[in-house]
């Protein structure tokens, strides 16, 4: 393997993607190489923070709520010998009939909405998770890919933001740590800067202020990308001065 090849494989090797051959020969090139060693480094924190970006903690309460509602569900019904029939229709009053299965009715259409609204509830937490989980593949493409290349730069207020781009698959990933949050009503908008042209990359999380974003669009030689503040939904152009500005790794 030419030492050529070894300077391509840092993001392989960040994410512990690489043979035991391919790893002992990439280990011995980097203790002679302060720019695969940096950028392994930048790498690995960068691989760190996408899995913070990504993970839910659940509320502390949520234990103990599943714990009370347990002791309240029925798991089997009771069984039971119905009476004969003259013994029912004996019980049962005479002006209740009517009134009985209208109730039964309602509380039927009741639950059945309720297992409407249940079911809506499930199939949009089912595609939220899917398409999760497709942004979270398409930015571990991006950091694996043999020829990821990245650029961190320290943001205001102690904020840190890393750019990773592949050009193989000609996408870029900025990763964001300690951001402050965006004020009411605006949100963190990503840009591509063409010669001086900016061009739209997506939105941030405003909820989050360490998040991995796949830009959106490719890289086409855009020299850098910046970050502005902009109204919720985003701006066809930048309507602020930028809050981060970073040229792209060569």
């Amino acid at each position: 393997m030419s030492t050529v090849d070894l300077h391509t494989l840092t993001g392989a090797y960040a994410l512990h993607a690489l043979s035991e051959d391919e790893r002992g020969a990439f280990e011995r090139h980097a203790a002679d190489c302060e720019a695969c060693t940096e950028e392994v480094r930048e790498l690995t924190e960068t691989a760190a923070r996408l899995a913070l970006a990504v993970s839910a903690v659940p509320r502390p309460e949520l234990r103990a709520r599943v714990l009370q509602r347990i002791t309240t569900v029925r798991q089997d019904a009771p069984r039971t010998v119905p009476p004969p029939r003259s013994a029912r229709s004996a019980a049962r009053p005479r002006g209740l009939s009517r009134w009985a299965l209208a109730a039964c009715v309602a509380t039927a259409a009741a639950l059945g909405g309720t297992t409407v609204w249940q079911h809506d509830r499930a199939q949009d937490a089912r595609q939220q998770a899917q398409r999760a989980e497709q942004r979270t593949d398409a930015v571990a493409s991006v950091l694996g890919a043999p020829d990821a290349r990245t650029r961190s730069a320290k943001l205001a207020d102690g904020a840190r933001g890393t750019v990773v781009v592949s050009k193989s698959l000609d996408e870029a990933v900025f990763i964001a740590s300690g951001m402050a949050e965006p004020p009411a009503g605006k949100v963190y908008q990503l840009w591509f800067d063409d010669a001086g042209t900016m061009r739209s990359a997506g939105l941030m999380d405003p909820g989050r202020t360490t998040e991995a974003v796949l830009m959106e669009g490719s890289v086409d030689g855009a020299s850098g990308m910046g970050v502005t503040v902009e109204p919720a939904g985003g701006s066809a152009e930048p309507t602020s001065s930028p809050v981060a500005l970073m040229a792209l790794p060569a």
